[in-house]
């Protein structure tokens, strides 16, 4: 109760601030410009889900594959997951999407602002989704490896039921906060014209010129989406220093 009183109140501060800001502008509200517009911010919300769905799920398997290859003892294994992770983490995601988009649909012949849209998103968060699984199995006690060996298990018989279910454990969270970041950055598939909400929000305020009522509600729906893995991410991390497993319910 103390922590939602705190966080009330400070919602309140700011929002009274935000208020005397906007007051000092003189600004005429139209809110019925949202409701006007609501099929294209719907539209947009559903596309939005689409991208960041598709990039969540195929990111996830590139980066269990890389993270895996990463730790597989097989030198060119290892070796392409470094390329990988260094490529799509050592360059800015806006420039991957232009590049995808305008050299290397072009060359395998898609045009889909969806497919390239959701590939690259895909690839992008893999990389970072392999550095974890990466750190989460190098992460496990060396004792645990050697007793497994030891047993008679293979090298692949003790990643796969020995470190991997350890590992597990420690990178859930982080992975889920990586899911977050996934649905922002579909943000700047604006650039190529996928009507997902920013895109959305810009053809409504080029429209109306309602640049607030544009945008706040962009905003907003942002919340919505993220919110709620955020607050899985901080009860998973929670749940991970205290020494527990916290499954939803």
């Amino acid at each position: 109760m103390a922590r939602l009183a705190v966080r009330t109140a400070i919602l309140a501060v700011f929002g009274g601030l935000l208020w005397l800001s906007l007051s000092r502008l003189h600004y005429h509200w139209d809110w019925s410009v949202v409701w006007a517009y609501r099929a294209i911010f719907l539209s947009g919300l559903g596309m939005t889900l689409a991208v960041s769905l598709g990039a969540i799920s195929l990111g996830l398997a590139c980066g269990l594959a890389s993270g895996l290859a990463s730790v597989s003892g097989n030198i060119v294994l290892t070796e392409l997951a470094a390329l990988y992770v260094g490529a799509f983490r050592g360059t800015p995601l806006l420039v991957q999407i232009l590049i995808f988009y305008f050299c290397v649909g072009v060359v395998v012949q898609v045009d889909s602002p969806y497919l390239i849209g959701t590939a690259t998103l895909a690839f992008f968060s893999g990389a970072y989704i392999s550095e974890m699984v990466r750190a989460g199995v190098e992460s496990v006690e060396r004792g645990q490896w050697e007793t497994a060996r030891s047993s008679g298990l293979t090298h692949r018989q003790t990643l796969f039921y020995v470190i991997l279910p350890q590992a597990a454990r420690r990178i859930v969270a982080p992975v889920t906060g990586q899911f977050v970041s996934c649905i922002k950055d579909s943000s700047l598939l604006s650039v190529i014209s996928l009507r997902e909400l920013t895109k959305a929000a810009e053809v409504v305020n080029a429209t109306t010129y309602r640049t607030f009522e544009s945008y706040l509600p962009l905003a907003l729906l942002y919340l919505l989406l993220t919110w709620p893995l955020s607050h899985l991410t901080r009860r998973l991390e929670k749940g991970i220093r205290n020494g527990t497993h916290y499954t939803p319910r």
